[in-house]
């Protein structure tokens, strides 16, 4: 046989192409998207239920003594006792507390941490004092507070207020100080004005770090609500803490932790919706399914 006949008798092989054996080869990953797995709305749920079963099994059984650790079926009953008393008394003033306390800190945040963030010689001015401040712990502010404002909810708003400034302040100013300055200049060009340098440039390219300021305030005011009402307050998840710590009851305190986690995390679901619904023309990397 001639070269030019075996070579055309020769067929590569297209890599393309799957080969016979695996044409009809079950696909793994196919297999596995068959078989059943957790739905993404349930996953949430998965290790809070296996922790509430472990501490079920453990008061149960013994090992563990009720007066220290109550069994969750215990703490659910009480939920249920205050459900129909005070439960929702304290829970509507703390949450009055935290969202203006919030709304205060989170506003001034925003005036001023935009001011910063844009002059240098504010930054200059303000900056130094404003860092020294952030390491002062919150409960360092309580007795002052009190010698000002009293016992009364001016006092308590006021230190939620400090607590929520700089998370906001601080991702704000970092944020407007990370907008690439390709674009400024594009924007001086054009004649804008700092309006509008704000509006259409500042704006848009700081929201990341103005929600995740936002966010993080919204839960160091759920902190600072907590230290507020533990030193004085007659009604509020803190007071309930106080109550169960001076009754000896771990029951109460327990439904008072569950509160706060519960407050916290759906006030952040909400502070979450409002950030996908804002920045849903970021082209951002949202992690693997898997």
């Amino acid at each position: 046989m001639s070269r030019a006949g075996a070579d055309a008798s020769t067929t590569l092989p297209d890599p393309l192409e799957r080969p016979p054996a695996q044409a009809h080869a079950p696909d793994s990953s196919a297999a596995a998207r068959t078989g059943w797995r957790v739905p993404a709305w349930l996953r949430g749920w998965v290790l809070p239920a296996l922790i509430l079963a472990g501490l079920e099994a453990l008061v149960r059984s013994g090992t563990m003594p009720d007066y220290l650790m109550p069994a969750p079926s215990q703490v659910f009953d009480t939920i249920v006792d205050l459900a129909d008393g005070p439960l929702w008394q304290h829970i509507g003033i703390s949450s009055f507390r935290v969202f203006s306390g919030f709304a205060i800190g989170a506003a001034l945040a925003l005036l001023i941490g935009t001011w910063v963030g844009l002059s240098r010689r504010a930054e200059a001015y303000l900056e130094p004092s404003f860092q020294a401040l952030r390491a002062v712990p919150g409960l360092a502010w309580v007795p002052l507070l009190l010698i000002w404002l009293g016992i009364d909810e001016a006092s308590k708003i006021t230190l939620i207020a400090i607590g929520a400034f700089f998370p906001v302040y601080l991702n704000l100013v970092a944020g407007i100080r990370n907008v690439d300055r390709k674009l400024v200049e594009v924007g001086a060009l054009y004649g804008f004005s700092s309006l509008r340098l704000v509006r259409y440039i500042f704006v848009p390219a700081a929201l990341p770090n103005l929600f995740t300021g936002l966010r993080q305030a919204l839960s160091m005011a759920w902190l600072c609500v907590v230290a507020a009402e533990l030193l004085a307050a007659t009604k509020g998840i803190g007071y309930l803490l106080t109550d169960g710590r001076e009754t000896s009851r771990p029951d109460l305190v327990l439904v008072a932790i569950i509160l706060l986690a519960v407050m916290g995390k759906l006030t952040d679901s909400v502070l979450r919706f409002f950030e996908v619904k804002s920045l849903g023309w970021r082209d951002a990397y949202a992690g693997r399914a898997g």
